[in-house]
């Protein structure tokens, strides 16, 4: 059940980012830090990067890839 919450709310969450990127950033305004070591529109390029991760990220999880790659840091935590 926890993968299947994951898949349903993570996905489109990840798309969302990446889809309106450009009203989010007009709504939150531009990150200094991004602007500065990623270039111009570097606060875009961020918001892009962060959305991939999320859809990467909840997809692996949700297909078990990700327990299969981390799965040796449950023995640390």
């Amino acid at each position: 059940m926890n993968k299947i919450l994951v898949f349903l709310l993570g996905l489109p969450l990840g798309l969302v980012l990446m889809i309106y990127r450009y009203k989010i950033i007009n709504f939150t305004g531009k990150i200094d830090w991004a602007e500065q070591k990623l270039g111009a529109g570097g606060s875009y390029t961020l918001v892009i990067i962060l959305g991939m991760v999320i859809w990467i990220c909840c997809m692996m999880y949700a297909l078990g890839s990700f327990d299969q790659l981390f799965g040796f840091l449950y023995n640390f935590f």
